[in-house]
């Protein structure tokens, strides 16, 4: 309910209940009715229907005593203490985070002349008992004038007890997040994607749920008796899918984060997959693994390409094997409205994948000391990262050139 309208009331046209109907038709028809209440019953007879602000003039009562509804009687009016109507009482959480922001505001007797309704959160992230929000909202410092309450009533809006801000990922070279803790002291949380449970500390870790459409694609590959290498793995992004789903044999994980290896150990232990992963911590770049993979996963945004020599190092050296790709590509014609420039944006990703193929094919060349054959497979767009820019992956199938 507006404050406004619960302080003074709401307008309304008043009339006898036989014409009720015949009015609220017409009223509605015309975009003067206002559905956010109910109608008020009068043991007289008469019947309040509400109707917008600064919606009702002379000319629209006269059309409705002339024409509309003749021989009826028509006055403004004001309900007091409106009702919600039934479909204004379902409220999104969205609205009902907003409603009681306002009410808190009010109770606290705040004047506030900064725009409010731009700073409320309109969407967030939800881990359990933990909601995360955007860096885009409560930006205004006027927020710090309501303590703790404004955080405690922003929970109970959402049927939280913990709150979370995200702020820029850092260019670390970890990725590491800049979250604040608005209410709350531990930041644990449990995440469930696609039956694989994920734990770690929304401080410290980030989760990224955009690339769920990759790790569905990995949990569906068939990778029984493969040996895969996860260059980049985090938490267990892509590791978790391949041995939970997708049935690889034993995964080499890779990861300098200290932080995400500690999550990443919960994991791997609440999944009952542990026996099956050694977790490399450090820089990859100083790690021997040689001749071991069928299956090398390079998942690390914007670019992959620092992980190129060592996931040449790593495919087996007699079979070859799969090379999973992830790079950001600056593609501004892939968000172009026409067909053709679409093509165009596509064709961005292409030349990124064909010079990436070449690089790759002269590693492997260098690394074994014999011809290499590689393939693209596939080139797919996983989301957007930012505006002009695709976040893409590129399955290469490389095989050394039998010995003849």
């Amino acid at each position: 309910m507006a404050l406004d309208d619960r302080a003074t009331g709401t307008p309304a046209l008043l009339t006898e209940s036989s014409f009720s109907q015949i009015y609220r038709e017409h009223l509605e028809k015309a975009g003067i009715l206002n559905g956010h209440y109910r109608a008020q019953k009068f043991p007289e007879g008469t019947v309040a229907l509400p109707v917008l602000r600064n919606k009702v003039n002379a000319s629209v009562i006269e059309e409705l005593v002339q024409t509309i509804a003749p021989g009826s009687s028509c006055q403004q009016t004001t309900i007091k203490n409106p009702v919600l109507s039934k479909r204004a009482q379902v409220q999104s959480p969205a609205q009902k985070l907003r409603k009681n922001i306002f009410e808190l505001l009010e109770h606290l007797g705040i004047s506030w002349g900064w725009d409010v309704d731009y700073d409320i959160p309109h969407s967030w992230q939800r881990h359990g008992d933990l909601v995360v929000f955007n860096e885009d909202c409560f930006k205004n410092p006027e927020w710090g004038k309501l303590g703790n309450d404004l955080w405690e009533k922003v929970a109970s809006s959402l049927g939280a007890k913990r709150l979370a801000k995200q702020g820029h990922i850092l260019a670390d070279g970890e990725r590491s997040p800049t979250v604040t803790l608005l209410l709350g002291n531990n930041g644990w949380v449990e995440h469930i994607d696609n039956g694989i449970r994920y734990t770690f500390d929304i401080s410290k870790c980030m989760f990224s749920a955009g690339n769920i459409s990759e790790k569905q694609r990995v949990a569906l590959l068939s990778c029984h008796g493969e040996v895969v290498v996860d260059l980049y793995a985090g938490i267990g992004y892509f590791t978790l899918p391949y041995l939970v789903h997708a049935g690889a044999s034993f995964v080499h994980a890779c990861e300098w984060n200290h932080d995400a290896v500690i999550a990443l150990q919960k994991n791997l232990l609440i999944n009952k997959v542990s026996d099956k992963c050694q977790i490399h911590e450090g820089d990859n770049r100083q790690l021997i693994l040689f001749d071991v993979a069928d299956r090398v996963n390079l998942g690390l945004i914007p670019t992959s390409e620092p992980g190129y020599t060592v996931a040449c190092r790593a495919l087996r050296k007699d079979t070859g094997g799969i090379l999973h790709i992830h790079q950001n590509v600056d593609s501004f014609k892939r968000h172009a409205k026409t067909e053709k420039e679409d093509f165009g944006g596509k064709m961005a990703w292409m030349q990124w994948a064909e010079q990436a193929e070449m690089q790759i094919t002269d590693l492997l060349k260098e690394i074994h000391q014999k011809n290499w054959h590689t393939r693209i497979l596939r080139v797919e767009q996983i989301k957007s990262y930012a505006p002009h820019v695709d976040h893409v992956v590129m399955d290469l199938d490389c095989r050394p050139d039998p010995v003849i």
